[in-house]
């Protein structure tokens, strides 16, 4: 694991004078070929279970190149991945109920337990016709919800990309294979309106290399926004569905006994989601405020029950006129996700997260938005437009102590249930967190960044990890898009 961080950090030194220059667009008559390189090397002390490898070290890298070409009507865009991981710990899966510990033992048991591998794989390659307000896109693309709209608005651009988007569909950024979908998205934007609607497959990917199949998991998203100035103020709202089916034959991870699951495996899955979002950036002479509500019911069936769940988010922050060389943001909030009160009867209360990016919202990925209340306070601090500091505190509490601890992000290859689940052993403190973070801009093109979290286990974690229910993540990353 030393070996692995002085590597990169020697990485990091040499490749500042040769990359800080702004690289130019490689030209091929009209078509561009473009790419990025992102090198991790992350170090993993998860809750120290009675036996296993919970302390580790590997690198992750992804290399992503391609061809695409713009004209006055169309453009299209060709572009491969080559993940590659190396030194994936082999002891770091452990029976139920403490699973695997962390990402590391989550690449491992995704990759037919392989310490050591690689792959190439189309990553996108869709065609785009566009109009003076129109577009329709076919083909394989990223697509996180709500990023449909950038607002203009600096304040409401930050909300939307970080604190809305990625909670429902995401593409799973921060893993080293990520997700795409296979399928056609339609949008209509005119003025301050935008229509956007995508119905599409997801593929393969996000924890195992192999990224050329799909996840037969179809989703359909619909969703309508909106600009609107109140005064000084911005706001953005929108309103959206979402339609997602998984007919797998695969043991389903909820509360309920294994053999009642297992009478249920040949059952799928329909859930609607339902909701909207608002966001809203006000400046004063005390600095600017910011407000932001989100929130969805959804309904359906979780095979033989009937689903009923519901999650919200009410968050606020203030960006003060003072210290204007740190140029401080403070902000807080609280996040709710609906969790299953009685596995014995009719209905599945769990809020289902869909295919999202949970690592956005837990930037220590041991939990996501499952079952879950999070109530957090963050500051950030923007000395410069190079160097963004940011440190969170979140309180974790499980929100039905008879539903499991949850964590994955949604289905990514066919086997896989995708979300993992823990027993709360009847009780509900889950955790608190405190972590840091440092992204720095070296150059156009060149990004590094620093990361460290530490979690204090609360009583869900200390009754599967007696031994030590406290767990840290720290990594650092060197990004290069040319």
């Amino acid at each position: 694991m030393k070996k692995l961080v002085l590597s990169a950090l020697l990485l990091f030194v040499f490749a500042i004078p040769a990359l800080a220059q702004d690289p130019e667009p490689i030209k091929i008559g009209d078509v561009t070929f473009s790419g990025n390189i992102r090198e991790r090397v992350e170090a993993w002390d998860f809750f120290t279970p009675t036996t296993g490898q919970n302390l580790y070290g590997f690198s992750g890298t992804q290399i992503r190149f391609g061809f695409s070409q713009t004209g006055t009507n169309f453009d299209w865009n060709l572009e491969f991945e080559v993940p590659i991981l190396l030194g994936i710990p082999n002891g770091a899966v452990r029976p139920a109920p403490q699973g695997q510990l962390g990402l590391g033992g989550s690449y491992y048991a995704a990759n037919t337990n392989t310490s050591n591998t690689a792959f190439i794989f189309p990553k996108q390659a869709f065609v785009r016709l566009h109009g003076d307000h129109s577009s329709l896109r076919v083909g394989r693309f990223e697509f996180t919800d709500a990023n449909e709209v950038k607002p203009k608005d600096a304040t409401l651009a930050y909300l939307n990309s970080d604190r809305i988007a990625q909670r429902l569909i995401g593409n799973f950024g921060y893993s080293d294979v990520m997700r795409s979908l296979d399928g056609v998205q339609v949008g209509y934007a005119n003025g301050d309106w935008n229509f956007t609607a995508v119905s599409a497959i997801p593929t393969r990917g996000v924890f195992q290399v192999d990224g050329w199949g799909w996840v037969k998991t179809p989703v359909t998203y619909v969703a309508l926004s909106k600009h609107a100035s109140l005064g000084s103020a911005n706001a953005e709202w929108r309103v959206f569905g979402i339609f997602y089916n998984d007919d797998r034959s695969i043991l389903k991870t909820d509360n309920r006994s294994t053999a009642a699951k297992t009478a249920d495996i040949n059952n799928g899955i329909d859930i609607g989601t339902y909701g909207g979002n608002i966001i809203l950036a006000a400046p004063t002479t005390a600095g600017t405020f910011d407000l932001l509500g989100w929130g969805v019911l959804q309904s359906g069936r979780w095979g033989d029950l009937t689903q009923r769940s519901g999650a919200f988010a009410a968050e606020g922050g203030w960006q003060p006129n003072v210290a204007q060389k740190l140029r401080p943001w403070i902000r807080g909030g609280y996040d709710y996700t609906s969790g299953d009160k009685n596995p014995n009867d009719g209905t599945h209360g769990t809020f289902f997260a869909v295919l999202p990016t949970p690592r956005q919202y837990a930037r220590f990925p041991f939990f996501n938005s499952m079952n879950n209340m999070d109530a957090f306070a963050e500051v950030m601090l923007r000395p410069g437009k190079k160097l963004l500091v940011r440190s969170d505190v979140h309180g974790l509490w499980l929100t039905s102590s008879a539903d499991l601890w949850y964590s994955g992000g949604g289905a990514f290859q066919p086997w896989t249930f995708g979300f993992q689940g823990r027993p709360s052993n009847g009780h509900t403190k889950l955790a608190n967190l405190y972590d840091i973070s440092a992204d720095y801009k070296v150059g156009h093109g060149l990004t590094a960044t620093l990361y460290f979290g530490w979690a204090q286990g609360g009583d869900v974690i200390k009754a599967i990890f007696p031994t030590n229910s406290n767990g840290a993540l720290g990594y650092v990353e060197l990004n290069y898009k040319f």
